[in-house]
């Protein structure tokens, strides 16, 4: 493969992992409600990758990057850091394909999503909850292990991998005006960037973050990359910042990044199971949670809203007090 750090990943490559990755993921459906385009005005879509087995979307990044790996590297393993849902994705892909797989998560991360990782084969390392020590920590596995680092975001594989989410949601809905997705650390915008850059340049590109996580909305702002090391918010998904792949993509062709309070998450959170009658985190309801709070933006419009995940621990919903 080329080099991880210089690669710029381009359509044949999202292409070429849908291939690959085939056998391993679920082509996820997409699912409307009459109740929810009365409330918001638009026509929403919503691709929902909370339906994969592992329960997120990760698992095209991490499949993609598993099974592109030769025999030699693959016999060391893969190792990566995590906050939950791409620790369960690349447990899972590796799983498959019966090698060795190493996490670091932060201790805060939700229980369902440990005990995911270790269902499917993990091994956790343990970390405080901030960039800086997941990092840190992560270098010392890695250094132990000589697995292949699949990073969370940052990679041309992963990258590649998300982008076969928005090219299925394309072929599904004959078309959209506008895509929203959540944004962390940018690897499934970025895919989606990749991908309706060159298969639908018209359709606009809108990215969804927490009011208390906005490191991504500040850099697209500023016009450079704005961190921050250990944001709070019930979108534990999210809490990560772009790094130079992602915010490539994000620089180049996201139109605007718009923001949501913790309250109006978990409202979007709610609805959304209410409504659409699905398991959502989190994370995943930040897109709905923007758009019922700018309803004008996206009136009369075809919308394509990406739920990023499923993985929650039902001992915690935060509605439960």
């Amino acid at each position: 493969m080329k080099d991880a750090a210089m690669y710029i990943p381009t359509y044949s490559d999202v292409e070429a992992a849908h291939e690959r990755i085939k056998p391993y993921i679920r082509h996820t459906p997409v699912r409307t409600s009459d109740y929810l385009n009365e409330l918001t005005g638009a026509e929403l879509f919503f691709k929902c990758e909370n339906f994969q087995e592992p329960g997120a979307f990760k698992v095209r990044g991490a499949s993609n990057a598993v099974f592109g790996l030769d025999e030699a590297q693959a016999a060391k393993g893969v190792a990566t850091h995590s906050s939950g849902n791409h620790a369960s994705c690349l447990s899972y892909a590796a799983m498959l394909r019966g090698i060795p797989c190493n996490v670091v998560m932060p201790h805060t991360a939700p229980q369902a999503k440990k005990d995911t990782v270790r269902r499917y084969g993990g091994k956790i390392t343990e970390c405080e909850p901030s960039t800086t020590s997941r990092e840190e920590t992560f270098a010392k596995v890695q250094e132990q292990t000589g697995g292949d680092f699949v990073h969370p975001y940052n990679d041309p594989r992963v990258i590649a991998g998300q982008g076969t989410c928005a090219k299925e949601l394309m072929e599904q809905t004959g078309g959209l005006d506008i895509v929203v997705a959540p944004i962390g650390g940018g690897g499934m915008i970025s895919g989606t960037c990749l991908t309706l850059s060159n298969i639908a340049p018209r359709t606009q590109i809108i990215a969804a973050e927490p009011e208390q996580a906005d490191d991504a909305y500040r850099s697209f702002k500023a016009g450079h990359i704005i961190a921050d090391d250990a944001p709070e918010t019930i979108a534990d998904g999210l809490k990560v910042p772009l790094k130079d792949l992602t915010w490539h993509f994000v620089s180049n062709h996201v139109s605007d990044i718009l923001t949501a309070s913790e309250d109006e998450i978990i409202e979007a959170m709610k609805i959304t199971w209410k409504h659409l009658r699905i398991v959502a985190e989190a994370s995943s309801s930040v897109p709905l949670a923007t758009i019922l709070k700018n309803k004008d933006a996206f009136a009369g419009k075809r919308v394509g809203v990406i739920i990023t995940g499923g993985n929650v621990d039902l001992d915690l919903l935060p509605w439960l007090k």
